[in-house]
This record gives structure tokens, C-alpha cells and sequence, in this order.
């Protein structure tokens, strides 16, 4: 079975310059097919495949009956499907410069059951090897269907050179393509390249600037997929205003969305997952932050709000409520929390960190991920698996 891990995907080949504006619009044409042979290209005899969704970050279309589909891309320099339920595919994105772009899937099971597993803030580093160790074994123990990771995936790119940021992309590439299971990745607070320029002293005309590099090493930054009947969509929880990061879902992503899901049944298990969360138990523990890197309160095109939280939640998720959205999982926190509200059928639950333990005036949370099974589209509360022996 071909694996649909991001990072294997990109085969970290595609390093095609991702620019910050918009492109110009441009129509692209292409099939969804089924790579009978796994060559790669379409033969006469491998059928197209409807239905299926293609996007450039901001429009979505569906293939038609015979697999074809035609989009006017005004996105970032991507193109991505959705990949159906049952198949799977060397890449679900590519850079769109090409005026004919196909993809090519092949069967694979479809389960009515599996499992996967939510880790986060890996922030992998030279130090910090031992700590994706322990992950990558403790993935290769499980053997999940797909591994989800919410981000902060390296280090840092907020705050340093550009040497300092690609190297440590390429070298989270590098690592986590050693793990088995599939990946499926979003962009954390420290995947923002240089934005704090008092620290970074990059330029903002520099085109890796922002959001580009995430882009740049691992495709979209906000997408969705299918598996086992269960429709997960991976949002990107950042903004960015000047020198600092806050928590927000922007405007070409919200009605992005708002296309995504008219693509699926309104019955169709929905699962997002993200850096920063839409709600957030662990900031009334963890205490106000007046000012500093970490401080509670970032101003947001001049209105005060609370920076570790996505601003615009109820927004998003009065979008998402039209649909069965069971489950919301982030990170950000290093410490794993779940709750839920009465009357509410989503789940809003945080996994702790792969970099090591948090410590908190309260207790200490233990590093580890978090491992859920789905049985017909219902899924279990999950269960903590810690990194660290006792």
C-alpha cells in the first residue's frame, strides 16, 4: 500500500518557491484516476474517479463522472485533493504551475474500523533526536492506520536565520519519514518563518516569509481527507499581525471550509485538528501573561484578545455544527485536556507534547500521545500513551 504521509508524499523534491501574494489566476485542468499499474501516468485503460474534491486553498471542485475536473486556481502555488475513502497515493498535493495536473490513486482498504494516533509539539531540534526517538517507537509499537501531529513540529522558525528555520524543516523531514504509519501534518506557532524580525532579522519581502515556508516543505497549510467513512480536516489556527502570532481561522480558510464540507453528507463523522484550540481549559492554570513571548493577550487588527485560543471559534464551529463534528483535537499546551459542553455533541480535546513533560504550578504532565479507535464511525475517548518510563 502506498502510504499518504505528508512528508513522504512531498519526497521533500517539490521545494518549488512558494511566493506570498496570491497567483494570478490561472485555469488548471487534470484527472483523479486509478493508477492500475502504479506508474504514475494515465493509461487509456485506468479509469477516472468522481466525485472527488480538488482544491487550491481557496476553491473546491468536484471530478465528474469520468475523473476529470477543472479549477481556476487563485491559491498559493498548490493544488490537493481530498483523498477519497479506499484509496490512497504518493502525493494528495503538488505545485500547481502546470496547466494539466492529474493525480494518480490506487485501491487500498477501507476499514469500518482502525485507529489513529494525536501527537504534538515534537519541536525537534539537534537536542532533541532522542525525544522523536521515543515517538517514532512508540508509533512503530502501535502500527496506527494514520498519525495526526498538531503542529509546532520543529524547534523554531519564528525567531531565527533562514539557514537556521530550512535546516530545521529539512531535518523534521528527514525524521519523520522514518516512521511507518502515514502522516498527516499542520502548521504550529513555531513553523512561522522569521516573523518576529527584531530576533529573526529576516525580511518580510523575503518569499519563505510567514506561512510560505510550511507551504514551501509540506504543501497546504489547511486541507482535508477520507478515511474509514470518518472526514478529517486539518486547519491551519494561526495568524500573524506585524512582529507576533494569535489564534485565528482567516477569512479565505473559513469560506474554504464552508466549501470542503458541502462536498460530504451532513451524517459523515467530521474531525479537525489544529494547533491552537478553539477553547482552552489549561490558560485559567496556567496563569495571565501580561507581556513576554508567551503573554496571554495579542492585539488583533486593534481589538484586544486572547492570542492561545482561536478568536473566531464560535464562528467556525457554527459552520462545523451543521455536520456530525465529533471531535476537535489541537495541541500547543503540551498538556493533554478534554472537555466537552452540555447539549454539544463535539468533543474539544488537546494532546501533551512529544518534547518532554510540563510542568505547572498544579502537577506535571506527562509527555505522550494519545491513541483513538473508531468503530463505524464512532470514536473512542482515547487513550494516553506516555513517552517516558517510570
Amino acid at each position: 500500500m502506498i502510504q499518504t504521509s505528508i512528508a513522504k508524499q512531498a519526497g521533500f523534491l517539490l521545494l518549488t518557491l512558494i511566493i506570498s501574494a496570491q497567483l494570478s489566476a490561472q485555469t488548471i485542468t487534470g484527472y483523479v484516476f486509478e493508477d492500475l499499474n502504479k506508474n504514475g501516468s494515465r493509461e487509456s485503460n485506468e479509469p477516472g474517479i468522481k466525485g472527488v474534491a480538488v482544491s487550491d486553498q481557496v476553491s473546491v471542485v468536484l471530478t465528474n463522472e469520468n475523473g476529470l475536473y477543472q479549477i481556476t486556481n487563485k491559491g498559493f502555488g498548490i493544488l490537493n485533493i481530498s483523498m477519497p475513502n479506499g484509496y490512497a497515493a504518493k502525493s494528495f498535493w503538488i505545485n500547481s504551475t502546470a496547466a494539466v495536473t492529474d493525480f494518480a490513486l490506487t485501491k487500498t482498504a477501507n476499514p469500518t474500523s482502525f485507529q489513529f494516533i494525536h501527537a504534538s509539539d515534537t519541536h525537534l531540534s539537534e537536542q532533541s533526536m532522542a525525544r522523536m526517538d521515543l515517538f517514532r517507537a512508540a508509533v512503530d509499537s502501535v502500527k496506527p492506520n494514520l498519525v495526526l501531529i498538531t503542529g509546532d513540529l520543529i524547534k523554531d522558525a519564528l525567531r531565527v536565520s533562514e539557514k537556521e528555520a530550512t535546516h530545521l524543516y529539512e531535518l523534521f523531514g528527514k525524521e519523520s519519514s522514518k516512521i511507518q504509519s502515514p502522516l498527516w501534518l499542520v502548521p504550529g506557532n513555531h513553523e512561522i518563518f522569521g516573523i518576529e524580525r527584531h530576533l529573526s532579522l529576516v525580511s518580510a519581502a523575503n518569499p519563505l516569509y510567514g506561512r510560505n515556508m510550511y507551504r514551501h516543505y509540506f504543501g497546504p497549510d489547511y486541507y482535508s481527507f477520507n478515511y474509514g467513512g470518518v472526514h478529517f480536516i486539518a486547519l491551519n489556527s494561526l495568524q500573524f499581525e506585524d512582529l507576533y502570532y494569535y489564534g485565528r481561522i482567516d477569512s479565505t480558510q473559513v469560506e474554504w471550509l464552508k466549501k470542503d464540507l458541502s462536498c460530504i453528507s451532513a451524517s459523515t463523522p467530521v474531525v479537525t485538528f489544529q494547533h491552537v484550540p478553539f477553547y482552552n481549559g489549561f490558560l485559567s492554570m496556567a496563569g495571565y501573561t501580561e507581556d513576554g513571548l508567551g503573554r496571554t493577550l495579542e492585539r488583533e487588527q486593534g481589538v484586544q484578545q486572547f492570542r492561545h485560543v482561536v478568536s473566531n471559534a464560535r464562528e467556525v464551529i457554527t459552520i462545523l455544527n451543521a455536520y456530525n463534528f465529533q471531535l476537535s483535537l489541537a495541541g500547543h499546551d503540551h498538556f493533554r485536556q478534554r472537555f466537552s459542553f452540555e447539549g454539544m455533541k463535539t468533543r474539544f480535546e488537546q494532546t501533551a507534547a512529544v518534547i518532554g513533560p510540563n510542568k505547572t504550578a498544579y502537577t506535571t504532565m506527562p509527555s505522550g500521545i494519545t491513541l483513538y479507535k473508531v468503530v463505524n464511525g464512532t470514536i473512542d475517548e482515547g487513550h494516553f500513551i506516555p513517552l517516558d518510563k517510570k
